[in-house]
Order: C-alpha cells, then sequence, then structure tokens
C-alpha cells in the first residue's frame, strides 16, 4: 500500500509540474485583449469591470449589486434582462453587474478568497457611490458569492437574493450523510472534478485540461444536466453569442478554475451558522431554488433553509437551474427582494 500511495503521488506531482496554467492574458497588457468596458481600480491595483442598467443611479430608489453566475459575466445580468421596464422606471431601480475577477475584462486575482469577494463588493459600490446600504442578487455561482456578503459585509446590505446558489458540499453545517448522498447525485465527472479542486486544487487545471477522462459538465456546457424547464430557456440566453468570446478571453484557469478551487474550498465558515443581518425587520434575505434543478439539486437548499429561519425560502415546482430567465421571474423577485409586494 505504501509503494503505491509513493508512485500515485509521484505521478500527481508529475502531473502538476508539466501542466502548470499559463499566465493569464489580462486585459490591456500588451499580449492580452482590449480593454472595452467602464473599469474602477481597487485598493489592491486590480482594475473591476462594470455595466450599468435602469435609471441613473443618482435618482434611483433602490441601487442592486447583481453577481453573475460560473462561465457568465458582466452582461449576463438575468435580473436585469428581465425586469419589466415599467418596474425599473416605477420604482426607480438601478443595476450594476460586473466581472468577477478572472472573468470579462477584470484583473485575475490569484490571490481570490472566499472574504475577497464581498469586499470586492464593497469596494465597487463605495466607488460607485451607492450610498451606505445597497442591495445584492446573485445568480449560481454568484449567489454562493452572496454567502460571503453576508458573512463579512452584512452592515452594507438592504437586502438580499439567492437565485439557485451553488453549494459548497464541505461546508461543515452539512450533516455528513445528506451531503454525501446529494454529491452521489452528481455526474461522475462533476464529482471527480470538486472533489480535485477541493482535496487537491494544485491539479485543478490539468484535470481539465486533460484528455483521458470528461471533466466538469458545466464548463464543457453539457445538455445532459438540463432539466426539461432549463432546455425550453436556452432560447432566452441566445445573446451570449454576441459576447461569448469575452468570458474566458484571459483564460480560463483565473476564471473558471479559480472559481472552482475557492467555492469548493474549505472554507472558513459554514452559511449555517450565520445569524439575521435583518434583527429588526429593516431588510431581509430570499432564497429561490427550483425543485428539478440537475445541477444544484434542491435537497441541500431545504436543509439550510431549514437552519436559516430568517432567510425566506420560495421552491419553484418543475423548474430547472435557469429558472431566472423564465417570464415574470424577473418581476417576482425584484418586488420580493425590494418588499415592494408581500
Amino acid at each position: 500500500m505504501l509503494k503505491r500511495a509513493v508512485v500515485l503521488i509521484f505521478v500527481a506531482f508529475l502531473a502538476w509540474a508539466a501542466t502548470q496554467p499559463p499566465p493569464p492574458k489580462i486585459c490591456g497588457s500588451p499580449d492580452g485583449p482590449p480593454v472595452t468596458a467602464t473599469r474602477i481600480k481597487l485598493s489592491d491595483g486590480r482594475h473591476l469591470a462594470y455595466k450599468e442598467h435602469g435609471v441613473p443611479k443618482e435618482t434611483a430608489n433602490y441601487k442592486i449589486v447583481f453577481v453573475h453566475a460560473f462561465d457568465f459575466c458582466r452582461h449576463d445580468a438575468v435580473i436585469a434582462k428581465t425586469l419589466s421596464p415599467e418596474i425599473f422606471e416605477e420604482l426607480g431601480i438601478y443595476v450594476v453587474s460586473f466581472d468577477r475577477p478572472g472573468y470579462g475584462e477584470s484583473d485575475p486575482n490569484p490571490k481570490r478568497t472566499v472574504k475577497s469577494m464581498g469586499l470586492d463588493i464593497e469596494e465597487l459600490a463605495d466607488q460607485l457611490g451607492l450610498g451606505s446600504k445597497f442591495y445584492v442578487i446573485g445568480f449560481s455561482m454568484g449567489g454562493q458569492v452572496l454567502w460571503s456578503c453576508l458573512k463579512y459585509i452584512p452592515h452594507r446590505l438592504a437586502g438580499a437574493g439567492l437565485l439557485a446558489p451553488v453549494v459548497n458540499y464541505w461546508w461543515p453545517g452539512f450533516p455528513g450523510n445528506l451531503s454525501g448522498e446529494v454529491y452521489n447525485q452528481q455526474l461522475w465527472q462533476d464529482q471527480w472534478t470538486l472533489r480535485v479542486a477541493h482535496y487537491t486544487p494544485w491539479l485543478t487545471y490539468w484535470w481539465n485540461t486533460q484528455k483521458w477522462f470528461p471533466s466538469l459538465s458545466v464548463a464543457a456546457q453539457s445538455m445532459d444536466i438540463l432539466s426539461p424547464q432549463d432546455k425550453e430557456l436556452m432560447a432566452k440566453l441566445s445573446d451570449r453569442e454576441n459576447y461569448l468570446a469575452q468570458v474566458r478571453q484571459q483564460g480560463e484557469f483565473e476564471s473558471l478554475h479559480r472559481d472552482l478551487i475557492v467555492g469548493f474550498s474549505a472554507w472558513e465558515f459554514s452559511p449555517m451558522d450565520l445569524e439575521n443581518p435583518f434583527p429588526n425587520n429593516e431588510g431581509s434575505v430570499h432564497l429561490w431554488h427550483g425543485d428539478e434543478d440537475w445541477i444544484v439539486p434542491v435537497t441541500l437548499q431545504r436543509y439550510i433553509a431549514q437552519q436559516l429561519p430568517w432567510i425566506h425560502y420560495h421552491e419553484l415546482p418543475g423548474a430547472g437551474h435557469f429558472f431566472p430567465y423564465a417570464d415574470g421571474m424577473g418581476d417576482t423577485i425584484i418586488k420580493a427582494i425590494l418588499r415592494w409586494e408581500k
């Protein structure tokens, strides 16, 4: 057994040494893509690209920061895309979406952590002058990022909406038998991809670029993980062809792979241990999930909602992972988070 272990470690080391990720092609650098987006410069020198939607922030009644999903970018602000123009104007809503580090035209952050994402959002809001409090909405992996906001910047939040947020199967708040059961419901290649990201993050690039075994099905844009509703909604994402090349243009390691490494790492806190950021009912936190989500199974969201009774949990019958693109969902989500229609 010892000899086998030594051999495996040696082979893994060779694989790592032979497949170090190439440096990212940073936007605006001599060999990188051009800068076309509006950007801010963060305190650590990185640039964050953003896009504004709705009414001007100077006259807005509600200011929202939207956080995009895995393999998406600032152009994929589903809330801004699906919200009725009448609601935008009537309520006076401003939305800013941004490229998370390494995506689109935002500089990579090799030091990215769970905490740093929440602090990036806070600094974006401050540089744009969104005020002492603002709303946050995140979809999928962007929804997972909102746990960072609820942990590290709860005093800055007016409300939050998590849309089909990705779960980390290794969060300590989950019972081992429950998280293991749900984990095993995934396609085997997805199980292995997440296992590599969690236990051997230094092999993440190698695993996702090797050709012997299939890697993450979401990154491969496989139709096998889409529910019937998801497949029907794909037509609403057809405009992504106009900017799809921008999403990974700086390289996959500091965008897709870094998402996996951070999102499925050993977190320093469990979302199930968070306290209500609005003890006086001055705001609210909502979580929406479809009961036919084949990408992020609903079972663990139900458990989270049970452990955090202050979260307004909305389970959608027959809905898949991409339910925010369904007709009327944008209006429903915004009205609930802004408490405009209870």
